[in-house]
């Protein structure tokens, strides 16, 4: 396993992906202080800016060494240079599998860019990374990442139900899973090409 030189994911059409830095706090703050995009993660609470200094951006930045090729990236519009959000193949203990994650800033919904970046992560992750599996979750209700993790590739596995000390509103239908595995990965190798050419 080992990913390409720079241990970045290549380009989308519109997308760029960059390491985060300590740069990023205030970009991050502001992205984890909508409700509506922190909706089905903590009910719409803001992330605490200390926490996300202090505690959260930490631990990714270390990621990128311990992990090569895998972790969080800042997401920048091609054109402008923009902090868009953020798209992640965060790693297992291993390194072997990644969990797929994005987050963008709401004016950026609806657009496709969720989907564009989460298909070239998930190529990244087969292809240049190495690893056996890419999977995600999310709240059942939150279909619009649903649709994402689909458009992505990956297939619904189960739903399955957590209990927590302060539930938000929908947490009662559960969390699904969804994955995509090396192997189904290199079943579907000839089809890939004449799928993105269809769309």
């Amino acid at each position: 396993m080992g990913g390409d030189d720079a241990g970045l994911p290549p380009a989308t059409e519109r997308l760029r992906l960059r390491r985060l830095t300590v740069g990023d706090v205030d970009a991050l703050v502001e992205l984890d202080s909508d409700p509506e995009v922190m909706r089905y993660l903590t009910g719409g609470v803001a992330t605490p800016p200390a926490t996300v200094r202090d505690v959260q951006l930490p631990k990714l930045l270390a990621q990128y060494d311990r992990h090569p090729g895998l972790g969080r990236w800042a997401a920048l519009d091609r054109e402008s240079d923009a902090f868009l959000g953020w798209f992640a193949l965060d790693p297992s203990a291993d390194g072997t599998e990644a969990e797929l994650g994005y987050r963008l800033l709401r004016s950026m919904w609806g657009r496709g860019l969720a989907t564009e970046g989460s298909r070239a992560l998930v190529r990244y992750a087969f292809d240049a990374v190495g690893v056996r599996r890419v999977w995600a979750e999310t709240m059942a209700v939150n279909e619009r990442s649903r649709r994402v993790m689909t458009k992505a590739g990956l297939r619904y596995v189960r739903t399955f139900h957590l209990k927590w000390d302060d539930p938000i509103p929908g947490t009662e239908h559960g969390e699904v899973e969804y994955e995509l595995r090396a192997e189904e990965w290199a079943d579907t190798a000839q089809e890939r090409p004449a799928a993105r050419r269809a769309r």
